[in-house]
């Protein structure tokens, strides 16, 4: 029996993003280990169908100390266990990661969500960053992008070997847990924004436009799902989400394991970032036949075809998103579900999980079997 880790930057994403992946590879008779910070919740949930090592990354710190922990965690973890391969996932993962498996002679597989904040804003961190993944990519067995943009940008600064690298359509969607669901209207057009609370998923021009629909229209609803990240330098304060949420601009829903409720609510989801890997929040909604609204950039154009499964606007545009959203909401009922229909089918032909799953086990069972041959 092969062993192998699933390495991410929180027990949150581990269990609500790569589950079913572990499961696949438990199904094959793959021992698996989560390595994770423990957080004593989703933790404790994965701990009930697997092993669990806790590694504290420090997602959003910069210390080189807390790194170098969080490096020595990872070679006592590997060390021990005696992986074959280790599947990372976020940036440090992927860039500790990979390092410390290469010293162990232990294969594995980076998988590069998104570049974020890091690379939107260009600064020292930028170039730092850039350095780290060269050398840790170098370590890399394999390595998969979630967009072409970002694999040709990485080939473009010579980040990685292009004999090593391929895309997949992000981290897929469930499309047998998000279907489409009847909900009774209520005359109440919602919009719903799903993403952490941060600048740089257009949180700003997401509010912008919202006050200026509601100027001009009375039965509409701006929803905002996701959690408020502190650790993040482009965060935005409790205090100010909680005075639009008090002012009536937006309705904060919080945060929530249960997505799929909210967005059965939803008549539009919406995503103005600057930039994505495969955004998640978009395919769930697709899945579920509901037309969404995102902007024309890396890692967002590529889950929407635009006037066919939604609408792209333009990047840090207030106006051109109210535009197209006050476009969404003067559509006929039956062509927003229209829209919504092929986007289920795009999801469903283009996006579906088990499309990255087969990708992920034909990559590790063809990396193992070269390694013992």
């Amino acid at each position: 029996m092969h062993k192998g880790a699933i390495v991410i930057n929180s027990a949150w994403q581990g269990y609500n993003f790569r589950l079913n992946l572990a499961r696949e590879l438990k199904e094959n008779n793959y021992e698996v280990v989560f390595v994770a910070p423990e957080d004593g919740k989703y933790s404790d949930k994965l701990k009930q169908e697997f092993e669990f090592f806790s590694v504290d990354f420090k997602a959003g710190g910069i210390n080189p100390i807390d790194d170098l922990k969080a490096c020595f965690s990872l070679y006592k973890a590997y060390k021990e266990n005696r992986f074959d391969i280790v599947l990372n996932f976020t940036i440090k993962p992927n860039i500790y990661s990979a390092m410390v498996a290469k010293l162990l002679n232990i294969d594995s597989i980076n998988n590069i969500t998104g570049l974020g904040t890091v690379f939107i804003k260009k600064t020292l961190i930028t170039t730092i960053v850039k350095l780290l993944y060269r050398v840790s990519l170098a370590c890399s067995t394999h390595v998969f992008f979630q967009n072409f943009e970002d694999r040709n940008y990485f080939l473009s600064k010579r980040l990685v070997s292009s004999n090593k690298c391929n895309v997949i359509p992000g981290s897929g969607v469930d499309t047998d847990k998000f279907t489409p669901v009847d909900v009774d209207t209520d005359g109440i057009f919602r919009f719903l924004l799903v993403a952490r609370v941060i600048q740089d998923k257009g949180i700003f021009e997401y509010i912008d436009a919202a006050c200026i629909l509601k100027n001009k229209y009375s039965n509409i609803e701006f929803g905002l799902l996701g959690e408020l990240d502190s650790i993040n330098r482009t965060a935005i304060s409790k205090k100010k989400i909680l005075e639009l949420y008090n002012d009536g601009v937006i309705n904060y829903l919080g945060k929530t394991d249960n997505v799929r409720e909210q967005l059965a609510n939803a008549d539009c989801v919406v995503l103005p970032s600057y930039r994505e890997g495969s955004p998640r929040s978009l395919m769930e909604a697709s899945s579920m036949a509901i037309p969404i609204i995102t902007t024309d950039v890396v890692g967002c154009r590529q889950v929407v075809d635009d006037g066919v499964t939604g609408l792209l606007c333009q990047v840090r545009d207030s106006s051109d998103l109210a535009l197209k959203m006050e476009e969404m909401l003067n559509m006929t009922e039956n062509d927003r579900e229209y829209m919504g229909k092929l986007g289920r089918e795009k999801m469903l032909k283009e996006f579906d999980e088990s499309i990255v799953i087969n990708k992920y086990m034909n990559t590790v069972n063809n990396i193992l079997t070269k390694k013992s041959s």
